[in-house]
């Protein structure tokens, strides 16, 4: 049933702009070329994002800094293993899978920390990247709050997804 929902969508659309005698192909060129300025602004701030995370981990910092918050993870409910995780996902989406992917190497697919990886993985996202794309693209300057509500959302997150799966 959903290898057809795509062209459904697609002949559904073309039906319409024919009813409506839009002029289909001429829309998508316009879309099309408008979508080069898009990445043509974005792209420094999607670069920078980038940079910075590979800095980040490359340094050790990453290591560092979830060694220094573990602790603290520990205590409200997210395990030792899990920091690097919790806190890379805030930067990278490809940089934490790799590290969910050494998780189950080392733990296992089906342990309580890759369950919980996982859980953290699917619902968290790498805000920084989020944030730069999308306030690249529009004229806000102040976005401080964005950030904060973001790692705060990413965090209880965590704690939840570490809390399931313990009662899983």
């Amino acid at each position: 049933m959903s290898k057809y929902l795509l062209p459904t969508l697609i002949i559904l659309l073309l039906l319409y702009s024919l009813i409506k005698r839009n002029n289909t192909y001429n829309s998508f060129v316009i879309g099309a070329k408008s979508s080069f300025d898009l990445v043509l602004t974005s792209f420094p701030y999607i670069a920078t994002i980038f940079i910075a995370v590979e800095i980040f981990n490359v340094s050790g910092l990453s290591y560092l800094f979830a060694d220094f918050v573990a602790p603290f993870f520990e205590n409200i409910g997210i395990p030792k293993e899990l920091s690097q995780l919790v806190i890379l996902k805030n930067f990278t989406g490809c940089g934490s899978l790799a590290l969910l992917e050494n998780i189950f190497q080392t733990y296992g697919p089906d342990s309580y920390l890759a369950r919980a990886g996982c859980c953290i993985a699917g619902c968290s996202e790498a805000i920084f990247y989020v944030t730069a794309i999308y306030f690249s693209q529009t004229k806000v300057t102040k976005f401080r709050y964005a950030i904060i509500v973001g790692i705060l959302a990413n965090l209880a997150g965590s704690i939840v997804s570490c809390l399931i799966c313990k009662i899983i």
